[in-house]
């Protein structure tokens, strides 16, 4: 009988093969998927529950997937045609060799995942979509001057009608902006939207505010430009990259795992941010038209909000880490030269609130002004500081050697 060259079976062998084969595929795909929801679920645990979903957006987890499935078909399809001649005898052989593919894949896979779920490169994923966003919501530069202008307030006086949420509550996960504008236009009115990306809009709740003599725009032609969903996403809240990487630090300083190594690469992952929209203006969203008409106004986060969110949970559960305080000083010494002197005296009023939860928490005189020191790796990388005593502990150190 001829047969495939490199592979030749009877056709009960071949079909005994691929049979195997389709049954170990089955058991291979479930194995699969038990170990990347365990990987996720010890990931979610340490790091944070809104990572759960980063993993499965990967473009290699869904390929290998489609592959795993695919050799588990072709190996049923080979079993239910038969094994005869040479056409067979390749199907055979074509088993073997994804079957072969499929475990290095797997091997591959299972490296890749946990890789991507490492708590550094996690908040660094997340830092670079982060500022994705923050140039999409805040494309303008803050002007040399450092004076951030307050938005036109010219229609804000008494809308003519305020329309109310009457569905299910939801998170304010993103806009369109394009969308709402040229409704605006077409109906010679402005739009104001009340919530904020990332905020919670429950039943009655005010969303939109129009400002004309007579706007017969229909309600849900209004909605249908916004997406309310169960939790948030990066898509146009910068806050969130804020509030992801501040969650895995905070759990890192938990008691049940501390780790305060973690919130010093969270707080390199933050000061990344800081810089990057204390650069830019962040005025209320504003949106004219040709002719210089407000159409569109929309409430984003300001700098004292993204200031806040960085660092108050940080400090409040690191106080007592050497690590913690050390790295956000040096953060916020380093951010307040860049700023200008309005933005620059709320990262002042931090660095002093810093320097209250240090003196709180750290009652050994020596271990106070160690951990009051700058130090941009936490311990170990200050090179321009050194650890002195008080004097009272160098008198006392005098006194027992004479």
């Amino acid at each position: 009988m001829m047969g495939f060259p490199f592979f030749r079976y009877t056709p009960d062998g071949a079909r005994a093969v691929a049979a195997i084969v389709a049954g170990a595929m089955l058991s291979f795909v479930v194995l699969f998927f038990s170990v990347l929801l365990l990987t996720v679920q010890i990931a979610s645990s340490s790091l944070s529950p809104r990572v759960i979903a980063r993993p499965f957006r990967s473009r290699t987890l869904k390929a290998s997937l489609g592959l795993f499935v695919f050799t588990l078909v072709y190996s049923m399809a080979v079993v239910a045609r038969g094994t005869d001649g040479n056409m067979g005898q390749m199907a055979t052989a074509m088993v073997i060799v994804l079957t072969i593919i499929s475990i290095c894949v797997f091997l591959f896979v299972v490296e890749h995942v946990s890789k991507q779920l490492r708590p550094a490169t996690v908040m660094a994923d997340v830092a670079a979509e982060g500022l994705q966003v923050i140039k999409s919501v805040y494309p303008q530069m803050l002007e040399k001057d450092g004076i951030e202008h307050a938005p036109d307030g010219a229609i804000l006086d008494l809308p003519s009608r305020v329309v109310r949420y009457g569905g299910q509550a939801g998170v304010v996960q993103a806009f369109d902006i394009e969308g709402l504008t040229n409704i605006a236009i077409q109906h010679a009115c402005a739009i104001e939207i009340s919530p904020q990306v990332g905020d919670l809009v429950t039943a009655h709740d005010e969303v939109f505010r129009l400002y004309a003599k007579d706007v017969g725009i229909p309600d849900p032609k209004l909605f249908q430009h916004m997406a309310l969903e169960r939790e948030r996403t990066l898509e146009q809240d910068p806050a969130f990259a804020f509030r992801i990487i501040v969650d895995i630090a905070s759990k890192a300083l938990s008691p049940a795992i501390n780790d305060p190594t973690t919130a010093v690469l969270a707080l390199d992952q933050i000061h990344i941010l800081l810089r990057e929209v204390g650069s830019r203006r962040l005025d209320a969203g504003i949106v004219r038209d040709a002719s210089g008409e407000i159409r569109l106004v929309y409430r984003t986060p300001n700098w004292e909000d993204f200031v806040a969110l960085a660092v108050t949970e940080i400090r409040q559960f690191g106080g007592t880490s050497t690590q913690v305080t050390r790295r956000m000083r040096a953060m916020l010494e380093d951010l307040i030269p860049t700023m200008p002197a309005q933005r620059a005296q709320e990262l002042k009023h931090e660095l002093d609130l810093l320097r209250s939860t240090v003196d709180r928490s750290f009652v050994v005189p020596e271990d106070r002004m160690r951990a009051a020191l700058p130090d941009s790796q936490g311990l170990g990388g200050s090179k321009k500081h050194s650890v002195r005593r008080a004097p009272e502990q160098n008198a006392h150190r005098e006194t027992a050697a004479s």
